[in-house]
């Protein structure tokens, strides 16, 4: 089995995946897709699968044994899948089980775009992570960052709807190309954490 299958099995199938989710799933349904506090939670829910992987392998040793059996890059590519793939699927498997559970048909829902968010905003935990050596900045950096936008975008700069997290996964200004727009702009701030992701986890490994 290799590196990726190994990190996407332990971060779907681990017991923060099923918690995330479950909160998920309530939160939807005391408050819909509408609240503040669905809006809130997405950079935070989507840390729980595998946001502290690398960290925990990092302070248990655990890396000097793993790293042999596989390349550098494979070890890092599986890191960045799985944390993406994993917080995209929390976020966007709990919608559609909050749907499925209430009868309704996708009320305007892009699940696509949930799942992007919950990628991208996982990501960003875990290059947080990785930057600080600290599991406080995995599960909350992402959050502060997503507030200091959220704030940034209500408060001074209202016109430039871009840089608001809300439009990334629930658009409600016109876009061009509408929601594949949003897709490619998501998808290319995706890419640029996992590019600066992939070269802080290389410095590290390489001080190992």
């Amino acid at each position: 089995m290799n590196s990726f299958e190994t990190d996407l099995k332990r971060a779907v199938f681990s017991w923060g995946f099923v918690i995330g989710l479950i909160l998920e799933i309530l939160i939807l349904m005391s408050a819909g897709f509408g609240s503040d506090i669905f809006k809130m939670s997405i950079p935070v829910l989507c840390t729980f699968p595998y946001g502290t992987a690398w960290l925990a392998e990092w302070e248990s040793g655990f890396l000097k044994a793993c790293l042999p059996r596989t390349s550098v890059s494979s070890y890092i590519m599986g890191k960045i899948l799985s944390s993406g793939i994993s917080g995209g699927l929390l976020e966007a498997l709990g919608c559609q089980i909050y749907l499925l559970i209430q009868g309704q048909e996708n009320p305007g829902i892009n699940i696509q775009l949930i799942f992007m968010s919950g990628a991208l905003w996982a990501m960003i935990s875990a290059l947080l992570a990785a930057l600080s050596k600290s599991r406080y900045l995995a599960y909350g950096g992402g959050f502060v960052l997503y507030y200091f936008l959220v704030i940034l975008h209500e408060r001074y700069l209202t016109g430039i709807y871009c840089l608001y997290p809300y439009e990334w996964f629930m658009p409600k200004h016109m876009w061009m190309f509408e929601d594949a727009g949003v897709l490619m702009l998501v998808s290319g701030i995706l890419l640029i954490v996992s590019c600066l992701y992939y070269e802080v986890l290389r410095r590290c490994i390489e001080n190992v």
